[in-house]
């Protein structure tokens, strides 16, 4: 069914690009089947020649030939898209909707009963590597969900989620990609104080941060446990552990997501 599926992107920015590159090199979808808007005749034209796909300047002229609609707009503009497109929208079109902190409910009294799915992806889609959460509206069915799950799921990991979770989805992995790359600057810049080359200190930090993420996924294994295997009594780990303790690392990551999700959740009002 997915490789014949047209699915629109409504915006091809960075979020947008991220997962339609993703999905074509993935081979999820035909590009010939795959859609995108942009506002601007210009934006169209440079879009479409990065992407290799069609792009459209009229977002009912999008929605009309797409089987599934993904809103890839900022937050304060999908009232605007939405009121734009309802005339054209039917039960039988799908709304994927990646805008952070607006709910199914509020797609849902504008786009009508319509099947809408909210998903919440992150960048790293673009190499094959995303992790999307996704929350079903009213009218959502199984179907509507194993769609979406097959669809994010081609470009890294999906998973369901609780709406209510959403925001929290938002503050983790959302967001988190640039969490991580501060991260891996900072390791990086203590190499590169202690003498290392920079490009050096750099593919070290980013490929231990992989590795890492690689064992907890494959392990199964809880964090503090496969931390606990790498710390030795007296040793080198203990004391580097010793001073993220000390200077509230811990505390100060789960603040930021905590703040992260906060912010997410007002940004649909």
């Amino acid at each position: 069914m997915s490789n014949n599926y047209k699915t629109g992107f409504i915006g091809a920015g960075v979020m947008g690009k991220a997962i339609i590159n993703g999905l074509v090199e993935s081979n999820f979808l035909d590009k010939n089947n795959i859609f995108a808007s942009e506002i601007s005749r210009e934006n169209a034209e440079k879009a479409s020649q990065e992407l290799g796909i069609k792009v459209f300047t009229d977002n009912g002229e999008l929605v009309k030939n797409s089987d599934t609609v993904i809103l890839c707009t900022k937050p304060y503009v999908i009232n605007t898209v939405l009121e734009d497109i309802k005339e054209v929208l039917t039960a039988k079109k799908l709304i994927i909707s990646i805008a952070a902190g607006v709910s199914t409910g509020f797609i849902e009294s504008i786009a009508g009963d319509v099947p809408v799915i909210r998903a919440m992806p992150n960048t790293p889609a673009l190499i094959k590597e995303g992790m999307t959460a996704i929350c079903r509206g009213r009218f959502a069915t199984d179907e509507h969900v194993k769609f979406a799950q097959a669809l994010f799921s081609s470009v890294g990991r999906c998973l369901e989620v609780e709406e209510k979770h959403i925001n929290a989805v938002t503050g983790i992995s959302g967001s988190g990609p640039a969490f991580m790359y501060l991260i891996i600057e900072a390791l990086a810049d203590g190499g590169v104080k202690l003498g290392l080359p920079k490009k050096i200190a750099v593919e070290l930090a980013a490929q231990t941060a992989l590795g890492a993420a690689g064992m907890v996924l494959e392990t199964g294994k809880h964090p503090s446990i496969l931390k606990d295997e790498v710390t030795t009594p007296g040793g080198c780990t203990i004391a580097g552990l010793a001073v993220m303790e000390e200077c509230n690392v811990r505390a100060s990551l789960s603040k930021t997501v905590q703040e992260t999700a906060r912010t997410a959740a007002g940004l649909g009002k």
